[in-house]
């Protein structure tokens, strides 16, 4: 009973943050659903209800759209990689694209360079990376997505949008 007070209570706030972060209301039910568990199971140690429910959806929410990012950089990648993997081009056409994704490289900053060489040129681990190069691993994940999607946008800018994605 005191739940279904409190949610009525909150439901206008609680509206308003994901509203705020645009959570499409397939996945909203899902998200304040998972906030009122964790409220229920930290029941005890809560002092204001209200206050903590806003602050944890809107940390569910945040951890929402990082999750959805991971996600697109993932399934791009794997693209990428089935691309790659498709039967072999001509030697001449294959030289064209090896020379074109030279030139898109040689357009980043060097740390991008060096972290998408040590994880796909030399295949190493977002650990690993990051003890060669002094960062996290977390931060080593977050530093490729962000040269991948300058990559991306460097060959899409110089004609490569029309290439079918897999």
């Amino acid at each position: 009973m005191e739940l279904e007070k409190l949610l009525e209570r909150c439901r206008p706030q609680l509206g308003r943050v994901l509203f705020h972060f645009r959570i499409p209301p397939e996945d909203a039910e899902d998200l304040l659903q998972e906030t009122f568990l964790i409220l229920i199971s930290k029941w005890d140690s809560v002092r204001t209800p209200e206050a903590w429910l806003a602050a944890t959806l809107r940390n569910r929410c945040i951890i929402y759209w990082r999750r959805r990012r991971a996600r697109i950089y993932e399934a791009m990648d794997d693209a990428m990689l089935d691309l790659l993997a498709e039967s072999q081009p001509p030697p001449q056409e294959r030289s064209d694209l090896r020379s074109d994704l030279a030139e898109a490289l040689a357009r980043l900053e060097p740390n991008q360079r060096s972290i998408l060489k040590l994880r796909f040129g030399w295949g190493c681990t977002s650990q690993e990376a990051g003890e060669r190069i002094g960062h996290g691993a977390a931060s080593v994940r977050k530093m490729t997505q962000r040269s991948i999607a300058r990559l991306n946008a460097d060959l899409a800018a110089h004609g490569f949008a029309e290439l079918p994605v897999a």
